[in-house]
């Protein structure tokens, strides 16, 4: 690859295979001499180390800015209550009362107080961590127990992308804000589904998601034969590319559960992430060879 490209791994719900897949895209790419960054987005519940395992070495805190009214200034004019649109900062009569968890820091309260009575107090919502897994640079975000910040997290997170790599985001479950905020930007999303019910309509979620985000996609499937053909009838309908069938093998499982990496476990898999980075990399040409078509 010539210049940095950013590659999401995503699904419309959990247990589909994400991290599974996105970590031994990473160790197949890393291994064909790519420079490789993963990132583990899903900072509410990340796992990436437990099969890259990777040694860290640093680590840093996440802060937001609350507000902390200092009550011997305030004159309860009731104008931060007002402003906020969240209903974080609250003036009951004499009494200003502060929700932490409900404040987006905005700092309106901050700028609108006439007596300068409010101040920023730092909240922690989470750690970042970076490190080294071989040849790939690792870095993952840990949200704090109890907080809610997880888009915030991850937009701190995606501040590190490097320019000069491919960079693999591991990316929430669903469909909901987190999501959005870690495939904003990127290059390129891989959806990962399975051949059931419940996935084709996951993965239809997913689908109607990065289109609206005007991103371009493709869909790999995991535990491939455990279900039915609707999933695939309904991407050859929606011109939709199928990059990769990995099986139902329950070898695969059991890597799995002991925090291998699939390579390193089964090295007859190695062809299919292979050719799964393969069309990564020239994912580029292909866009812009489709979009040719459509305009002749």
């Amino acid at each position: 690859m010539k210049r940095g490209r950013t590659i999401a791994i995503a699904s419309g719900k959990g247990g589909t295979g994400k991290t599974t897949i996105a970590t031994n895209l990473a160790h197949t790419a890393s291994a064909l001499g790519q420079k490789v960054q993963y990132i583990d987005c899903d900072v509410e519940e990340p796992n990436g180390h437990i099969f890259l395992k990777p040694r860290i070495t640093a680590s840093r805190e996440i802060t937001v800015d609350v507000p902390q009214v200092d009550m011997e200034k305030c004159t309860a004019c009731g104008k931060c209550g007002q402003i906020c649109q969240y209903g974080a900062i609250v003036c009951i009569k004499e009494h200003v009362l502060t929700f932490e968890q409900l404040c987006h820091s905005c700092s309106g309260c901050f700028r609108i107080c006439p007596a300068n009575a409010i101040n920023a107090k730092p909240l922690k919502i989470g750690d970042i961590e970076l490190g080294k897994a071989g040849e790939i640079d690792f870095v993952d975000g840990r949200l704090q127990i109890g907080n809610v910040r997880t888009p915030t997290l991850i937009k701190e997170v995606k501040k590190l992308i490097k320019k000069d790599c491919l960079t693999i985001l591991d990316v929430p479950p669903g469909t909901s804000c987190p999501v959005v905020e870690a495939v904003k930007g990127v290059d390129f999303v891989l959806l990962v589904t399975e051949p059931t019910p419940f996935g084709l309509n996951d993965l239809k979620l997913a689908i109607e998601l990065v289109r609206v985000m005007n991103l371009p996609f493709a869909v790999a499937i995991n535990r491939y034969g455990i279900g039915n053909e609707d999933l695939e009838k309904y991407c050859e309908a929606e011109n939709i590319d199928i990059v990769m069938k990995l099986p139902d093998d329950r070898r695969i499982a059991e890597a799995y559960s002991t925090g291998q990496i699939i390579l390193d476990a089964l090295s007859e898999y190695r062809q299919r992430f292979s050719e799964l980075y393969e069309y990564i990399k020239n994912v580029k040409a292909r866009i812009d060879d489709k979009r040719r078509l459509r305009i002749r």
